[in-house]
């Protein structure tokens, strides 16, 4: 503690801190036209001049330090000198220089005062540097790198519009008559990074949003999405009516018609084929109330475990390779390592488009001088930076694993401490890496063994933390690859301590928290296993749980084909769209004789295949919580009022629920729901709505002085005190190129758009990326005699999609890659039927492809 006097009053105050930090401890107000919590503090404004004892002029208090003894005035000559400083700065004038290009962003250089936080701002967060300054003294002024914002490298953070003091770069949302009246704290609705919002409402319309200062996830920054891609809760096309299709159209009906149908179907359904005829879907984009309540009906009212969320078709493997090594299916850390490794590998993943919180993160510890080992096929933004990036061909991840092991085995990198009192199986661990030296695997991969020797070294170089994505997962060997990833992490101890651990970056809001409440054939809420948790669950239910087996999702449509199923009751989840072999999905869904679709939106499968559909309303109209990827369980707070006759999900299944007799439907809101998941689940109790009010704790939680867990296996594993390492070896695939199919078409997200375009393609961010295309390396396009832009049709053993072709020079040659946004191109008719054998996870990653022109009749020309 200091001891300091400001304005002639005594003050204790912590040391260590700025002068301006202790103005605003003693609640004096100077101005501060350039700082912003979120930078490092510069001074460039002056406009925080205070006077020192014993120093002649005026200072800034943001860049001066707090000593001990100090004697401080922000009166008398201080407030003439700021109160010149503002003169100055209202006199300075840069020409009209007005762009309103972008879709969410205006820029008025005419209102700059040269204070620099939106030059900082984009390098020091966003970590993009977007905004440059030009010229020198009265002649500074400040332009994004490109002729227009939209036409330069600007991502659309809106971080730079955040800090901007004067309206020089500003949301489009705040040049409106009518401003927000109410703000509301909630989470975000898009990827699993789990970002905090303040959403501002006025008149039961949102307005906009900005980023949560102390939220400990995204720390006072957003992406694109969560900032600005709201606009698809007041789209025209929002069905907020119920609907029973009649024929070949949908008719508006009743809640209570719309309740009988569906009560009566599924008892008719039930009747004749029995309980496992019916299956349920819950949703990664509802809140974990909602999906505690499907899984729920499911086991309770109508006594199947057919239960399941669409974790099946993207990070089942993680779950299942975590729980088999580790004990448990999470991740083992918390974002906050990031900040603390010394060494990051990223396997699979791209998080500056489809995690863009973790990808800046990631970005600013590079900067600080973090290593990066990035393993991609395809030179993403983080490659770029990368200490080693390793290109590998699409489905080789489990070789080039391996031989980073063999590695740190051969090299004598292992944590010999570590492993003696934590690692089982080392002696035959060790046998079996020695077939796979950096040699073999380089020509497995297509990547130099120097550099698999180079990432292995780094890795070694710890902590390391791992970040993996779909890349690792959706291959036909994704839990083994997930695995020996966990093998490198136990060989170097990089496991339950800061800065290291194994870390899946879930892609939707709540996937983690979906299949964590039960929405998983095998799992009971908390991820209870359902042998485990029987005897708890029915005492707490009051009915007993089937005992049959469960379907997961890619199973319920193989027994639809096979006409063991006959009810659907799909949410949150446009299954026909994103599935992958799309006419295999079309196949299954025609079989069946009941399909619910519970959705904000008339989907791809409610349009071609839904027989009733139930209007569910937004997260931003509903109370609940999220879990996302570090196992962080966040409050979702209703900003609005559900809109016409939407309803939270919980309330619709818990209406149908007692239309089918069951018992324990009568919760009266979220949180009573989310009281019965903490009495039934020990690792949650701690977890109230009270205690989770700011920021939300990390699960698990047992009690209510728990401060969550930030990182597991910190003294041991959930089977015991030591994890055994796996001895995975590489399956080739059945996927093959040929002359016929020469290309790997690899399918994944972009920055501007969001799984099906559910929610994105309804609002501007469709302007920044108004289709799916294909992109293809400079080389292959040339030698094939395609044009950047031009629409061609890509086939592959399973189907045909026409797209237009992006050169693109992040594309290895004999490489594609399409994103899957756009409905009407229907990507995953490309798709194969080939998955992961132990989670059914498709194999999203590996498609061999070809790429036809299109040529119009009677011309020669391709278009």
């Amino acid at each position: 503690m200091v001891h300091v006097t400001i304005d002639h009053q005594a003050y204790e105050l912590p040391g260590g801190r700025s002068v301006l930090d202790a103005l605003r401890q003693a609640r004096i107000h100077v101005p501060t036209l350039c700082h912003d919590e979120r930078l490092a503090d510069v001074g460039v404004c002056r406009t925080c001049l205070v006077t020192v004892a014993g120093v002649a002029k005026p200072v800034p208090a943001c860049i001066t330090p707090l000593t001990d003894g100090m004697e401080i005035e922000t009166t008398g000559a201080a407030e003439q000198a700021r109160h010149w400083i503002a003169r100055m700065l209202g006199h300075r004038h840069h020409a009209e220089s007005r762009d309103r290009s972008h879709p969410y962003i205006v820029v008025d250089m005419a209102r700059c005062i040269d204070c620099l936080r939106c030059v900082r701002i984009c390098g020091e967060l966003q970590g993009q540097f977007v905004w440059r300054i030009r010229g020198r003294g009265t002649e500074t002024r400040i332009e994004p790198d490109g002729p227009t914002l939209r036409d330069s490298s600007c991502v659309g953070c809106g971080a730079c519009a955040d800090t901007c003091p004067t309206g020089a770069i500003e949301d489009r949302s705040n040049r409106s008559s009518t401003r927000p009246r109410q703000w509301t704290r909630t989470t975000c609705p898009y990827c699993g990074v789990g970002c905090e919002l303040d959403v501002g409402t006025s008149d039961g319309r949102m307005m906009s949003i900005r980023p949560v200062l102390d939220a400990p996830v995204s720390k006072g920054h957003l992406c694109v999405k969560g900032r600005y891609a709201f606009e698809y809760v007041s789209a025209a096309d929002r069905i907020t009516e119920p609907m029973v299709r009649d024929g070949a159209r949908w008719r508006p009906v009743s809640w209570n018609e719309a309740y009988d149908f569906v009560i009566e179907r599924l008892r008719q359904v039930i009747a004749s084929h029995g309980p496992d005829s019916v299956g349920i879907l819950g949703s990664a984009r509802a809140t974990n109330e909602d999906n505690y309540v499907a899984q729920k009906l499911a086991r309770a009212a109508i006594g199947t475990n057919n239960v399941d969320c669409c974790a099946r078709v993207c990070h089942a493997p993680s779950a299942a390779g975590l729980k088999r090594m580790l004990g448990t299916g999470f991740a083992t850390g918390s974002y906050d390592d990031i900040e603390i490794a010394k060494t990051i590998l990223i396997c699979g993943a791209n998080p500056t488009e489809n995690h863009p919180i973790v990808g800046e993160r990631v970005k600013q510890a590079v900067f600080r001088g973090a290593r990066l080992i990035v393993i991609d096929p395809r030179r993403t933004e983080l490659a770029d930076l990368a200490d080693t990036h390793l290109a590998i061909s699409p489905g080789t991840n489990v070789p080039l694993l391996n031989a980073i092991a063999h590695t740190l085995v051969t090299e004598r990198l292992c944590n010999l401490e570590f492993i003696e009192r934590r690692v089982a199986s080392f002696d035959a661990f060790r046998e079996f890496i020695a077939q796979w030296p950096a040699d073999r695997a380089a020509a497995v991969c297509g990547v130099p063994a120097a550099d698999i020797r180079r990432a292995a070294r780094l890795y070694a170089g710890g902590p390391t933390l791992s970040l993996h994505g779909l890349g690792l997962t959706e291959h036909v060997q994704g839990t083994d690859g997930v695995m020996a990833l966990i093998n490198l992490a136990l060989l170097t101890g990089n496991v339950g301590k800061p800065g290291a651990g194994i870390n899946p970056l879930r892609g939707q809001n709540n996937v983690q928290g979906a299949s964590h409440m039960g929405c998983d054939p095998a799992l009971l809420p908390g991820s209870i296993v359902l042998d485990d948790g029987r005897a708890a669950f029915e005492e707490g239910w009051g009915v007993p749980l089937p005992v049959r087996k469960g379907l997961n999702a890619l199973q319920m449509l193989d027994a639809a084909t096979d006409g063991r199923m006959k009810a659907l009751w799909v949410i949150g989840w446009d299954v026909l769209l994103t599935n992958p072999n799309l006419t295999a999905t079309s196949r299954a869904l025609r079989s069946l004789d009941l399909v619910i679709v519970q959705d904000m939106f008339l989907t791809e499968t409610a349009r071609e295949y839904g027989s009733v559909f139930l209007p569910a309303c937004s997260s931003f109209e509903k109370d609940g919580t999220f879990m996302n990827a570090e196992r962080r369980i966040q409050r979702v707070r209703a900003a609005l009022r559900p809109a016409a006759s939407s309803k939270p999900d919980w309330q619709i299944l818990c209406e149908v629920a007692r239309g089918l007799g069951g018992h324990g439907f009568d919760f009266a809101d979220a949180e009573a729901i989310w009281s019965e998941v903490r009495q039934l689940c020990p690792d949650g109790r701690g977890m109230s709505y009270r205690q989770l009010e700011s920021g939300g704790l990390q699960w698990p939680c047992p009690a209510d002085d728990h401060p969550g867990t930030p990182r597991l296996h910190v003294d041991g594993f959930a089977g015991g005190p030591r994890a055994a390492l796996q001895a995975v070896d590489y399956r080739p695939g059945s996927e093959a190129v040929s002359d016929l199919y020469p290309f790997q078409l690899m399918t994944g997200r972009c920055l501007y758009q969001f799984n099906a375009g559910t929610m994105t393609a309804r609002t501007p961010n469709q302007e920044l990326r108004p289709s799916d295309v294909l992109d293809m390396s400079q080389d292959d396009a040339r030698e094939s005699g395609f044009c950047d832009g031009e629409r061609v049709r890509v086939v592959s053993r399973y189907g045909s999609a026409v797209l237009p072709l992006r050169v693109n020079a992040t594309i290895g040659r004999g490489q594609l890659f399409a994103t899957f946004h756009t409905p009407d191109l229907r990507i995953n008719t490309l798709t194969g039927p080939y998955r992961d054998p132990v989670t059914d996870t498709p194999q999203y990653k590996l498609t061999a492809a070809r790429v036809e022109q299109i040529v119009i009749p009677g011309d020669r020309k391709a278009v």
